[in-house]
């Protein structure tokens, strides 16, 4: 209990708490431990209202590492002038889940969106043939000069199927986080600058502090520099030695801190369904591009 409502774990929930522990060094128990003696004291609630909700994802492609498929999607972000709003474009590894890219501006526009993909690639030393970008069906995704410039960088686009809105989860994901984190305004932005302020602050502790549950808890940043792998061998060793110190409190293996090789966008469920001529995969850091 000291641990569970200590100022560093008290606004974490046991499934972040478990790793950053072992990250220490530190095992005390599992995550259905740490939740029994919540429930036991009362004060093991849910903060949100809502429920995730399953999501089916048609198979298209795989990544095996950094900067070989990325999701993007824009947001509207609330402004003081009622009826105006501020555009939050966000781009992410669906390998890493990074957010490799971000700007907010005042309008969505294919001119701005092809800006910032360059200046995206251009960061993460984004080579032709390359890269797939997925994107929903909005007006700036397909503009044409947004269509123009990634056919100048090399870069393969691809498009969620009409009026199916799971066929872009990560973006929808990453927006879901950002807008029920304790952070987010209560209040619509002011001006330009306060959201532009906000999305970098969001997007920073995102990078290099969120430990995400679809990468077994590492921050897409360790992921995104290969540094994971390193650190969930740590923390499986973590696991090893407390097994071996106290074997009476293990009915099976350890907890398993295996890292993921490979992350899929839009993987089909049924096997049965017919491929379609957009279906690519992603080996390793190469994309042989379709026309």
């Amino acid at each position: 209990m000291e641990v569970l409502t200590s100022s560093e774990f008290g606004d974490f929930n046991p499934h972040q708490i478990v790793p950053k522990l072992a990250d220490q060094g530190i095992y005390l128990g599992s995550e259905a431990t740490m939740y029994r003696i919540l429930r036991e004291q009362k004060m093991n609630k849910h903060r949100l209202s809502s429920q995730a909700g399953a999501r089916k994802r048609p198979e298209a492609y795989i990544a095996t590492g950094p900067n070989q498929v990325w999701s993007w999607d824009i947001t509207y972000l609330p402004a003081r002038v009622k009826g105006r709003f501020f555009y939050l474009y966000m781009i992410m590894d669906v390998y890493s889940r990074k957010a490799v890219g971000y700007q907010v501006y005042d309008c969505e526009s294919g001119e701005l969106a092809a800006a910032l993909i360059t200046d995206t690639c251009h960061q993460e030393k984004v080579q032709e043939n390359q890269l797939v970008l997925h994107s929903d069906n909005g007006g700036p995704m397909k503009a044409f000069t947004m269509l123009a410039k990634l056919e100048s960088l090399g870069v393969a686009s691809s498009f969620s199927r009409p009026r199916v809105s799971n066929d872009n989860p990560y973006s929808e994901s990453l927006f879901r986080t950002m807008k029920y984190r304790p952070e987010y305004p209560e209040h619509p932005f002011d001006d330009l600058n306060g959201a532009r302020k906000w999305a970098e602050k969001f997007s920073q502790w995102y990078n290099n502090e969120h430990l995400h549950s679809g990468i077994s808890f590492v921050t897409p940043v360790d992921r995104h520099d290969r540094r994971d792998i390193e650190i969930l061998e740590k923390r499986h060793q973590v696991y090893l030695e407390a097994k071996a110190s106290h074997p009476e409190r293990w009915t099976g293996t350890t907890r398993n801190w295996e890292h993921i090789g490979e992350v899929a966008l839009n993987k089909r469920n049924n096997s049965s369904e017919k491929s379609t001529d957009g279906e690519k995969a992603v080996d390793k850091a190469y994309i042989n591009r379709q026309n």
